[in-house]
C-alpha cells in the first residue's frame, strides 16, 4: 500500500519562513482548499492519505517533507535548518513510527528533507542554508547499516535541492540548469525546464503519474511531449510560502506497519 503523510495548512501560514522569495499576501483559506485538492489527487492516484495532527501554531507545518526522510528500512527524523521548524518533527514522527523504525539526527546537524533526492540506493543531498555538513555526515552514519550511498551536491539560487531537480522516472530527471549542474548525476537523462519557469523543476512522482503545478504550463507541455502522464494541481498559494508539490507529503510503501 502506498502511504502519503500530509499535515493541514496552518492558519499562520503567512508567517512562514522565506529565503529566496519576497513575502506576499497569502490567502490561507485558498491555500487550505488547494491542499485538500492535493490530498484528493494523491488519493485518486492510489495513495492512502494519512494526516499528521494539525499544528496551527507552526506556520510551515504543512511542508512535511522537511521533517523526515522515509526509506525502505527506516525513517530518519531530520533537524530542519530553520529553528522555528524544529517543533514540526515530533508530530510527523508519531505517524511514521507506525510504519518504520525511527532514527534521529541530533545537534549540531541540520537537514531539510527537501534537500534529499533519492535515486535507487543513492541519496543526493544538497548543500544549502538549511542542511549543513554535519547533517550529511550523520545521515551517512545512520544509513551505513543499510548500504545507501550519500552524495553531497552543490547548487545555488533556490531553497532546496528538490527546487532544482526531481525524478520523473527511474531514468529521467527534471532539472533547472541555472541552479544545478547535470554533471553530478553522471549519464542520467536530465530534462531542462522551460527557463521562463525557474521553479518548475519540482514534480511529485506517484506510480506512473507526475503531480505538477498548473502555474508552470510551459514545462508541463515539455513533460507531456516527452510522454509523461501529468496531473496538474493548483498550488499557487502554497508556492508563495516557498512550497512545492513534493514538500506537502511524505510518500512511501507501507511495508509492514500496523496500518497496512
Amino acid at each position: 500500500m502506498l502511504i502519503a503523510v500530509t499535515r493541514p495548512v496552518s492558519p499562520t501560514l503567512a508567517d512562514c519562513e522565506l529565503t529566496h522569495l519576497a513575502r506576499q499576501p497569502i490567502d490561507v483559506l485558498r491555500a487550505a482548499a488547494q491542499h485538500e485538492g492535493y490530498e484528493r489527487l494523491l488519493g485518486s492516484l492510489g495513495a492512502k492519505v494519512v494526516r499528521a495532527a494539525a499544528a496551527p501554531e507552526l506556520p510551515d507545518a504543512v511542508f512535511v517533507e522537511d521533517a523526515a526522510l522515509v526509506l525502505d528500512e527506516v525513517a530518519v527524523l531530520t533537524r530542519p535548518g530553520a529553528p522555528s521548524r524544529l517543533a514540526e518533527v515530533p508530530g510527523v514522527a508519531t505517524v511514521l513510527s507506525r510504519y518504520r523504525p525511527i532514527v534521529t539526527l541530533v545537534a549540531p546537524a541540520t537537514l531539510d528533507g527537501g534537500d534529499v533526492l533519492r535515486l535507487g540506493r543513492t541519496l543526493y543531498v544538497g548543500r544549502s542554508g538549511r542542511s549543513n555538513p554535519e547533517g550529511v555526515e550523520q545521515l551517512k552514519s545512520l544509513l551505513a547499516p543499510f548500504d545507501y550511498e550519500v552524495v553531497p551536491l552543490a547548487f545555488e539560487g533556490c531553497l532546496h535541492l528538490k527546487s532544482a531537480v526531481t525524478a520523473l522516472s527511474d531514468a529521467v530527471l527534471l532539472l533547472n540548469p541555472a541552479w544545478l549542474s547535470a554533471g553530478g548525476f553522471g549519464n542520467r537523462d536530465c530534462l531542462p525546464i522551460d527557463p521562463r519557469e525557474p521553479y518548475a523543476a519540482n514534480a511529485l512522482r506517484i506510480t506512473d503519474t507526475l503531480v505538477f503545478p498548473t502555474h508552470h504550463p510551459r514545462t508541463h507541455e515539455l513533460l507531456v511531449r516527452r510522454g509523461f502522464r501529468v496531473a496538474a494541481i493548483d498550488c499557487s498559494e502554497l508556492a508563495k510560502a516557498e512550497g512545492a508539490v513534493t514538500c506537502c507529503s511524505l510518500v512511501f510503501e507501507a511495508g509492514g506497519g500496523r496500518d497496512d
